[in-house]
Formats: structure tokens, C-alpha cells, sequence
């Protein structure tokens, strides 16, 4: 009995927290036109959250891409179709492997940064200093980190897929001696523009998502040390679970 009410407790915190976010993204919502007069804070949180995010986007884009085209090549040898890397390549980066690492690699970086930031913030106390002056701090301030966030998210997956391309082709053409006018005309051919819809689309939604979560986190934070801390390991952790989840619900709706 005591499991099936500790079950139930969690089950009940889990949609009273729901509930709470959705609150939180309404607010949001109504913020966002009103924080367009200010479209220069929006372009200072893209570049916060995605140019300084590039470097290990870049990285792990590389070194996923290179180590895509070592398996794939190592696969499709069994079957004597080495030619079609190149669009196995393509179709793993765009829909899947593209999205998602990204997503998570983004919760990481720019997440934790969007939630310790507000975080301190609620701390020092420079949020209640702006309620005080009749500034919403929600439109002033998390609305434009919020915005940074989901439009850097789908440029950092179509550099993440880019890159990755550019790794299996170095493995699996100069390395591997796959015929490098195969591996590209086949990639053109067998890409289609809904494989690459589905990958923008849940990119888009990652975006969302973990923006949201990280400015929900850092904004609700425990005006402590301690708090600003748990608000940051919830970030990633809640982060990296929703993506994954989301990512199932929208594999399987593309399908």
C-alpha cells in the first residue's frame, strides 16, 4: 500500500508540475508580441544560445558522422551495397541522429545556461527589482531567451547534419574508397524533402521544449545556491527524458 501512495504522490506532483508549465508557456505566449519591440534581445540570446553553442555542435557533428560512415560502411559491406552510404548517412543524420544529439548536446550547453542565468538572477533579486519598477520580467527577460533558444535549435541541427555529412564522406570516400560520385548522386536521389521536413520538424520541437523547460527551471529556481544548482540538474535531466520521449511520439507519427 505505502508504494501504490508513494505512486500516486508522484503520479499527482508529476501532473500538478504539468499543469504549472503550461501556465508558464501561456504567459510566454501572451509576452512574445510585445517582446518582438525589442528584437535586439532576441538576436543577443540566438547568438548566446547558438553561436556559442557551435564549437561542440561542430565537434560531435564531426565525430558522429565519422564514426556513422565506419559503421555503415562495415554494414553495407556484408551486402555488397558500400555505393549507398551515402543516403544511409543522410536519412540517420536529417531524422534521427541530427535532432536528437543536437537537442541533447543543446540541453547541456545553452540549457543549463538559460536556467543557472535566471537562476541567480531570482537570487540576487534583480527579478523582484524588476516587478517592483513595473517591468514584466517575463517579456523583458525570458520571453527573448525563451525566442533565442527555439530559433537556434533547427540552425544548430542543420550545422550538426552538415558537418556530419562531411565526416562520413571523409570515412567513407577517402578512407574506405567508396566512389565518391555514388555516395553523392544516391544521397540526392534518396533524400526526399519529407525526410528532411521530419527532421526541421523535430528540431523545432526539441527547441521548444528544452527552452521551455530551461527558463521554466531557472525562473521558478529556489533563491539559493543550493536551488540554482537542482534547478539546473533538473534542466538536463527533464531535457534529455522529454527529447527522447518526443522523439518516439514523433518518429511514430511520421511513420
Amino acid at each position: 500500500m505505502s508504494v501504490i501512495k508513494e505512486l500516486w504522490g508522484n503520479f499527482i506532483d508529476a501532473l500538478e508540475g504539468l499543469g504549472a508549465i503550461s501556465r508558464f508557456f501561456v504567459r510566454m505566449l501572451v509576452a512574445t508580441p510585445g517582446a518582438f519591440l525589442r528584437f535586439d534581445l532576441i538576436v543577443q540570446q540566438i547568438f548566446n544560445s547558438g553561436a556559442l553553442s557551435l564549437v561542440i555542435i561542430m565537434l560531435a557533428g564531426l565525430f558522429v558522422g565519422m564514426v556513422l560512415g565506419l559503421q555503415g560502411f562495415t554494414l553495407l559491406q556484408r551486402f555488397g551495397s558500400e555505393e549507398s552510404l551515402g543516403i544511409a548517412a543522410a536519412i540517420g543524420l536529417l531524422k534521427e541522429l541530427g535532432p536528437v544529439i543536437t537537442a541533447l548536446l543543446f540541453a547541456g550547453r545553452a540549457g543549463t545556461a538559460l536556467a543557472s542565468e535566471l537562476g541567480l538572477m531570482r537570487a540576487t533579486d534583480q527579478l523582484s527589482a524588476m516587478e517592483m519598477m513595473a517591468v514584466d520580467p517575463i517579456k523583458r527577460v525570458v520571453v527573448p531567451r525563451f525566442l533565442g533558444g527555439v530559433i537556434a535549435m533547427p540552425l544548430l541541427a542543420g550545422i550538426f547534419s552538415m558537418i556530419g555529412l562531411y565526416g562520413a564522406q571523409l570515412i567513407g570516400v577517402q578512407i574506405m574508397g567508396v566512389d565518391a560520385g555514388s555516395f553523392w548522386s544516391q544521397m540526392r536521389a534518396g533524400v526526399s524533402f519529407t525526410d528532411i521536413n521530419e527532421g526541421l520538424v523535430k528540431s523545432l520541437i526539441f527547441g521548444i521544449a528544452c527552452s521551455l523547460i530551461a527558463v521554466y527551471e531557472g525562473y521558478y529556481a529556489v533563491p539559493t545556491a543550493a536551488g540554482v544548482g537542482r534547478a539546473t540538474t533538473r534542466t538536463v535531466v527533464t531535457s534529455a527524458v522529454v527529447i527522447l520521449f518526443f522523439d518516439y511520439l514523433l518518429t511514430a507519427a511520421f511513420l
